[in-house]
């Protein structure tokens, strides 16, 4: 689905390598190439270890110096992957007194002395562990989504505006915002080439996924934990984990988020119990200002036809975009021809050069907006019912456990529309 995936990046120490010599040295010339950006990784997974191999990958400064897990496997591979980089092996250092396990890894990681943080656990715990950070004056690289539930959008809102106070710098993990045929199709979009606009649609439509078998004796809440991707609580369901992204461009493209939201959905194909008890295919129309609508997709099935874009239709032109790809017919018709750069590691370059020039960039806001429009969709689909904005941002409904401790923890029951109460 994507041109280089993080995971991909991490296994070839030679691509990563041709990466860094091509990274735009002059935009971080205010300070010496020698200063050093001391970063901690909290959530040592493939996605945690791969963007530290992207922050590594955009500035020579970078030195990856904490990393903090729940479990400690998971640390000591993320450490050993990264040293095996041959190009960034010098800059790895991570003694043992550095490497932090347990849920409250992420405490010790923003104390250690780091300047950058990367939050890349399951989702949930983003709210909790950016709110931490920005606390602590630390600046944040945000994976997306931000939050599964309007109680987590709502602290990182109002742990965004401390970052503004603070003036630290927040880059999210929608590198479709830092992408050159995205940010110039946007421009195209807003020059007026397409016109008004007046409808829209977005998909995110692909087999299946990893999932984790559970182990022997392992409990309720480390099981879930490995295979979070299955459990609402801790990954939002794949329409906010992972359609976000399509969100996103959406919103960008409108220059707002929809005041009200309403669906369908169901768990059809993956019913065994591996699966949790999340929904593997989602049908939303959203409503945004000005009466425009949007029909939203996604699915998560084998066998079934992909589809992975965005479609803004204007009174003047139609505007096609997905990663690598970005064309507007019409009247004015247009295509991207342009290189295109690692979106990966270019969301680091940006992320990197505002802290060394001073400049204050803060995406938390719109990683946020973003978010709570894909769980506004989820509940919409889970109850039967129509969401507005309004009632979504004040929405009661927080997913978090009684307690993070490795005990029992009974998977929710699945959502059933016209059964499921909207909260």
């Amino acid at each position: 689905m994507h041109p280089l995936s993080r995971r991909d990046f991490v296994k070839s120490s030679s691509l990563a390598a041709a990466a860094l010599s091509l990274t735009p040295i002059s935009a971080l010339a205010s300070r010496s190439r020698s200063d050093s950006i001391n970063v901690g990784v909290i959530g040592c997974g493939g996605r945690g270890t791969g963007a530290a191999v992207d922050c590594l990958t955009a500035d020579p400064g970078v030195r990856i110096t904490a990393l903090g897990d729940a479990f400690e496997g998971r640390v000591k591979s993320s450490r050993q992957n990264l040293l095996e980089q041959e190009a960034f092996t010098p800059r790895i250092d991570v003694p043992d007194d550095r490497c932090f396990v347990g849920m409250d890894a992420y405490k010790r990681v923003i104390a250690s002395g780091v300047d950058l943080v990367i939050l890349a656990t399951p989702p949930h715990f983003r709210p909790i562990h950016f709110d931490a950070a920005i606390r602590a004056g630390k600046h944040v690289f945000l994976e997306k989504p931000c939050a599964v539930d309007p109680a987590g959008v709502r602290r990182v809102l109002a742990a965004a505006e401390i970052a503004d106070a603070q003036k630290l710098c927040v880059v999210a993990g929608t590198q479709r915002r830092h992408q050159n045929g995205y940010l110039q199709a946007m421009e195209q979009l807003k020059s007026g080439r397409c016109g008004q606009i007046i409808s829209a649609r977005c998909y995110w439509n692909q087999g299946g996924l990893w999932v984790q078998k559970r182990r022997e004796n392992e409990s309720d809440m480390e099981w879930q934990l490995r295979n979070w991707l299955y459990f609402t609580w801790l990954s939002g369901d794949h329409i906010v984990e992972q359609h976000v992204h399509n969100l996103d461009v959406i919103n960008w493209a409108i220059g707002g988020h929809p005041i009200r939201a309403s669906g369908m959905g169901g768990r059809q194909v993956r019913t065994a119990p591996e699966y949790g008890h999340i929904f593997d295919h989602f049908a939303v129309e959203y409503e945004y200002p000005g009466g425009i609508h949007v029909l939203s997709m996604c699915r998560q099935i084998d066998g079934t036809d992909g589809k992975v874009e965005e479609v803004v239709h204007g009174t003047m032109g139609t505007l096609r975009t997905r990663p690598g790809f970005a064309e507007i017919t019409g009247n004015q018709a247009w295509k991207f021809d342009g290189k295109e750069s690692n979106p990966y590691v270019q969301e680091h370059i940006d992320l990197l050069s505002a802290i060394r020039s001073g400049k204050h960039v803060n995406e938390a806001k719109q990683i946020a907006e973003s978010t709570l429009t894909a769980i506004m969709g989820r509940m919409a689909a889970y109850t039967g019912k129509t969401v507005t904005w309004d009632f979504a941002m004040k929405s009661k409904l927080d997913l978090s456990p009684p307690s993070y401790e490795f005990g029992p923890l009974p998977v929710a029951a699945v959502a059933m529309p016209g059964k499921t109460p909207l909260e």
